[in-house]
């Protein structure tokens, strides 16, 4: 505590700025009589009524007025509320102390375990990626745990993956078994305007004692304003890119991408920027890439993988943000309705997803074992209605008489339970042993 203090003071400057609240209207918060150059993104403290302090950031102008958003509640902010500029800057100061704890977006904690201690160096809450022509080259093999995606979908050090699915069909359950099983050095979790109830869940059933000790997890539920939804996303990723720079391979997961999209669309018409896709503003589809960017190598030995779950509304993988989020992501993971319905999880449609480090990543033997099982997924699947119904004759073709044969094997191979944890070698030795059965006709 001693060493926080000493740092705020270093850090207070002498001049402070006041104006008034003269104007409340929708999720805007009208104010007047600042002199202090402002830009968009700097912050305020207004005083509501009830003597609470309500943070604050500068979203628009209009005219000599400044337009704000509230990080809080609007009930108690009335005319003639003090508003105070804050000299802070929108950073956080992340500390390896902080693994093992839940913080807000403002990088505060919120598991009731004592105050965080802060770092020297500041992170800004937006920060832009490294430079293309100096990041590392995406090589090296990360362990997720989960034997279909080890396998048919293997992703690289560095690598940005997203994992598109509609409500209900598992997600979030692929996200927390990649979370307890990766062989990553921290996991650096973002809950984006998910259930409140799943925070505490998500440390005790998934992550464990063990798996917490190496991760950070930030928390902006569902119930929250759009610009904290909005900054737990930068906010992860700042987090991450601390612990990059230590020469750290980094995990982070957001769950989810669309509610960040989200958030920042109930921004973006707040200010009266005109929708662009359904509903979506320009702004939604110019701040993905600068979020989506920061993850990926580093300059030096650290490097983030990015996980991004996205919602895909109403199962329309097209729709929008899917659109976007997969032309700049280097792979997709597909979790379909229809194979979860079978009861079989993780439902990932193996021939829908894709991992653009295949096949580089792998050596011969590995991409053999892949392609030959992905072209009995696919032969089956062409197929499969014929089979169904019994119109397809034994004989007709050895190729689809394969596929007949290895198809069940392989949807066991790819079904695993939730507490399961295979390793990468474990994963293409059970793949090769399933190929290496022999088909008799």
């Amino acid at each position: 505590m001693l060493e926080n203090i000493a740092k705020e003071i270093r850090k207070v400057e002498t001049d402070t700025y006041f104006g008034s609240v003269t104007a409340v209207q929708g999720l805007f918060i009208e104010v007047s009589g600042i002199r202090a150059q402002l830009s968009i993104g700097d912050r305020c403290k207004i005083y509501n009524a009830h003597g609470k302090i309500v943070p604050c950031e500068l979203v628009s102008f209009k005219n000599d007025k400044l337009l704000f958003m509230p990080y809080d509640s609007l009930n108690g902010i009335g005319l003639g509320c003090r508003v105070e500029v804050e000299n802070s800057k929108p950073v956080i100061y992340p500390h390896l102390s902080w693994l093992g704890r839940i913080i807000n977006s403002f990088g505060e904690p919120v598991d009731g375990k004592g105050p965080l201690i802060k770092g020297d160096k500041a992170y800004y809450i937006k920060a832009s990626p490294p430079p293309a022509s100096k990041r590392k080259r995406v090589k090296g093999k990360v362990d997720l745990g989960v034997r279909a995606v080890n396998t048919f979908l293997t992703i690289c050090k560095g690598q940005r993956m997203g994992i598109f699915a509609g409500s209900g069909v598992g997600k979030s359950t692929l996200m927390s078994m990649m979370a307890k099983n990766t062989d990553s050095d921290v996991s650096v979790i973002g809950l984006i305007g998910e259930r409140g109830r799943e925070a505490n869940e998500f440390v005790e059933d998934v992550l464990g004692p063990e798996g917490l000790k190496k991760a950070v997890l930030v928390l902006a539920t569902s119930d929250e304003s759009p610009l904290m939804r909005r900054q737990a996303a930068y906010t992860s990723m700042a987090v991450a890119e601390y612990f990059r720079d230590l020469g750290n391979g980094v995990l982070c997961m957001m769950d989810s991408i669309t509610r960040f999209a989200m958030a920042q669309r109930e921004i973006s018409l707040s200010v009266g920027e005109p929708p662009a896709s359904k509903g979506y503003t320009p702004s939604v589809f110019a701040e993905l890439p600068k979020l989506l960017e920061r993850a990926g190598p580093g300059v030096d030995k650290g490097t983030i993988t990015g996980l991004f779950t996205v919602l895909v509304d109403g199962d329309d993988h097209n729709e929008p943000i899917s659109d976007a989020v997969r032309s700049i992501v280097d792979g997709h993971i597909v979790l379909d309705r229809a194979i979860a319905e079978r009861n079989r999880y993780p439902a990932i449609n193996i021939l829908r997803s894709v991992s653009r480090t295949l096949p580089d990543c792998n050596n011969d033997e590995e991409n053999a074992s892949v392609n030959k099982a992905r072209k009995y997924i696919s032969s089956y699947e062409d197929m499969a209605e014929l089979i169904r119904l019994g119109a397809y004759k034994k004989g007709s073709s050895r190729e689809v008489d394969e596929a007949i044969f290895y198809y069940p094997k392989i949807e066991a191979f790819i079904a695993q339970k939730k507490n399961e944890n295979v390793t990468l070698a474990e994963g293409y030795e059970q793949l090769k042993q399933i190929l290496e059965t022999e088909f008799k006709v």
